[in-house]
């Protein structure tokens, strides 16, 4: 064989190869910031997924802060807005966990909290328990005030999910 022969062979292989990972869904991922590797980092260590293996029964709660007297148009969008953001960023770090809610009916309860102390308070305990979060700030082009924290979405197991939440009431 000479070398021509050799550099198609490589060429050829190296598409295949390019092409199966592309064709499976695998791409590589640059990271451009130390923000985005410590993001990637949490992203690894989300035992969520681990729970999504061995616990059946997954919801998701929206907890609603009662002080900002939102109108129930206001809170249905912004209810909408957490739900959809936390779904977004499950579909890319926890896919077992959102299939597993899924599987369960898309379970969703909205609870009241009084205020964003509160909202904080909850959202550390979630963090600890490593139960995925999104909360919504709202930019405060309509009823309330610009930088708002509105609602916030966790998901996980159903018993877990309680012990975050605690004694809230349904909105």
């Amino acid at each position: 064989m000479d070398l021509s022969w050799i550099s198609v062979l490589f060429v050829g292989a190296c598409c295949l190869v390019l092409g199966f990972l592309i064709g499976t869904g695998r791409r590589t991922r640059f990271v451009a910031s130390a923000r985005e590797y410590a993001t990637a980092a949490v992203v690894e260590s989300l035992e969520i997924e681990k729970l999504a293996d061995i616990i059946e029964d997954f919801k998701m709660v929206l907890v609603v802060r009662s002080d900002l007297k939102m109108g129930k148009r206001k809170i249905g969008t912004q209810c909408s807005h957490a739900t959809l953001g936390l779904y977004k960023k499950l579909l890319r770090k926890a896919p077992k966990a959102l299939n597993r809610w899924e599987m369960c009916g898309q379970v969703k309860v909205v609870l009241k909290i009084e205020n964003e102390e509160e909202l904080l308070v909850l959202q550390k305990r979630a963090k600890s328990l490593k139960l995925p979060i999104h909360i919504i700030v709202d930019a405060g082009r309509t009823q309330i005030a610009p930088n708002s924290r509105t609602v916030m979405a966790i998901l996980g197991p159903v018993d877990v999910v309680d012990d975050v939440i605690g004694g809230l009431k349904l909105l």
